[in-house]
C-alpha cells in the first residue's frame, strides 16, 4: 500500500509550471521525500501573497517602518548582499539585516540603552560579550539558527569564522540606527558613526 502525498505546483514567469513534490512512499513509516520541493525565493508565484518580481523584492529590502509590514525574514537575509540595512524602523523597535564577510566582525561595540537580538540564518561565527572592551569573559560558537541576547550596555561583537558570508537578522529596541540606513560595507558603517 503507498501514499500519494500533495504535490506542490510552482508557476514560473512566461506560464512554464513545473510539479515538485515528494515521490510515493510504501507505508513502511519512511517519511515522505520532500527534496524535490523547492524554496520560491519570490521567483515565482507565491501563493500567500501573489507574483513577486526581483525588483519588488530589493524594494522590500528599504526601511518599511513604521508602516505595517510582512515578509519571509529567513529568506531576506540570506539575500541580503549588504552590511548593514535597516528594513523597519518604529517609534520603540528596529530590524536590520547583516552579510558579515568571511574573516570580518561585526566590529566591538556597546549600545547604552539599547538591547539588541540577533539572529544567525546563515553562516558560523564568534559571539563575545563583556562588561569592558578589555574584559570579553562570555564566548559562544554559533551557526545556523542560534540566538544571540545582548543587553543594553554590554560590549560584544560576532567574528565570521567560516567560510561563507555569516547572515544575520538584528532586532534593536530602541531603535539604533537612523531610519533607512544602508551599510554597502563595515567601512561604510565605521565612517557613518
Amino acid at each position: 500500500m503507498y501514499y500519494s502525498y500533495p504535490i506542490t505546483y510552482v508557476v514560473y514567469p512566461g506560464g512554464y509550471s513545473a510539479a515538485y513534490g515528494p515521490r510515493q512512499q510504501a507505508l513502511a513509516g519512511s517519511p515522505p521525500d520532500y527534496s524535490l520541493l523547492r524554496r520560491n525565493r519570490g521567483y515565482g508565484y507565491d501563493y500567500r501573497n501573489g507574483y513577486v518580481s526581483a525588483d519588488e523584492r530589493r524594494a522590500r529590502l528599504q526601511d518599511q517602518g513604521p508602516n505595517p509590514f510582512v515578509l519571509d525574514i529567513d529568506e531576506a537575509t540570506e539575500d541580503n548582499q549588504t552590511f548593514r540595512t535597516a528594513i523597519w524602523t518604529g517609534e520603540h523597535l528596529q530590524v536590520t539585516l547583516m552579510s558579515i564577510p568571511v574573516g570580518s566582525d561585526i566590529g566591538l561595540e556597546v549600545h547604552p540603552k539599547t538591547d539588541q537580538f540577533i539572529r544567525v540564518e546563515e553562516g558560523q561565527g564568534l559571539v563575545q560579550m563583556g562588561k569592558s572592551p578589555e574584559q570579553l569573559d562570555y564566548t559562544a560558537n554559533v551557526d545556523d539558527g542560534y540566538a544571540i541576547m545582548v543587553p543594553a550596555g554590554t560590549w560584544h561583537n560576532v567574528t565570521n569564522t567560516g567560510g561563507k558570508p555569516l547572515k544575520v537578522y538584528s532586532i534593536y529596541a530602541p531603535p539604533e540606527h537612523p531610519r533607512g540606513t544602508v551599510h554597502l560595507t563595515k567601512a561604510d558603517a565605521m565612517a557613518s558613526e
